[in-house]
């Protein structure tokens, strides 16, 4: 990466996207960034600039809206010309099982989680391969695509389908020099992480953090940044020969079959 660099990041003003777009500004790249709260997105380029990263433009926006993607990548090459590496971060999802999810809860989710990620690449990449620029694109999907709970289908069903587009768009743009990546985090300290509630309304993320956190080798969940990191690398040269996969980031929950509650009552001295 280098000050000549553009990223655009969507869902910039949550854990992972806030921390990806300080990450990037450490090492020079400018700056675009979306999300839906202008006042939080504001809030983010001051504190940006105050740390001496000047090179930002903030566009807030609704990814539910198609007419905004058109918008969004226009004033992006408007402003800087390019886009060399696109974060599709953005995500939004509702807590609720496939026996009663709305038809509208459904594609409102999947239209920010899997339609706005297709068709923003595809504007990216279309530009790009004109500018005949080398380009990254990075998916960030989510281990619950592999590990669902029952809980959040539309969100789940979006994650698996944005790893199966992760391969099908470095095959399609692959020969422009157009790398598509994906990262998959496990449990992640964010607020979106925290708003599981029971039947009554009572917030009950600890004990489900605790459960999980339960089952992770390394034991604890990632911080948004460790996630950032990940991305940064991925947009870097030092993984250009790295195209139609998604990294699994998730201390080690995926292969791990049972809690260590369990190994310990097993196997007292040993876990």
């Amino acid at each position: 990466m280098n000050r000549d660099h553009v990223v655009l990041i969507t869902g910039a003003t949550g854990g992972i996207g806030r921390a990806t777009a300080w990450a990037f500004a450490s090492v020079g790249c400018k700056l675009v960034l979306t999300d839906t709260g202008p006042s939080q997105l504001s809030a983010l380029e001051e504190e940006l600039k105050a740390g001496h990263y000047q090179q930002v433009l903030s566009l807030p926006g609704d990814l539910a809206e198609t007419g905004f993607w058109d918008e969004l990548i226009g004033n992006a090459f408007a402003k800087w010309g390019t886009v060399d590496v696109l974060v599709n971060n953005a995500a939004w999802r509702a807590i609720e099982t496939m026996r009663t999810i709305p038809v509208e809860t459904w594609e409102k989710t999947l239209r920010i989680c899997l339609t706005a990620p297709a068709f923003l690449s595809r504007a990216v990449a279309a530009r790009m391969e004109a500018l005949k620029r080398p380009a990254v694109i990075v998916n960030v999907s989510s281990m619950m695509a592999d590990r669902p709970a029952g809980t959040s289908p539309a969100y789940i069903a979006s994650k698996g389908a944005l790893d199966s587009l992760t391969a099908e768009l470095a095959v399609t743009y692959g020969r422009s020099g157009i790398r598509v990546v994906g990262v998959s985090p496990g449990y992640v300290e964010t607020a979106l992480s925290r708003d599981y509630r029971d039947a009554d309304g009572d917030n009950v993320s600890a004990r489900l953090i605790d459960a999980v956190n339960d089952n992770v080798p390394l034991g604890r969940g990632a911080g948004p940044e460790e996630i950032a990191s990940a991305i940064c690398w991925l947009s870097s040269e030092g993984a250009s020969y790295i195209t139609g996969t998604t990294l699994v980031i998730d201390g080690g929950f995926k292969h791990n079959f049972s809690g260590y509650s369990v190994k310990r009552n097993q196997f007292p001295d040993q876990f």
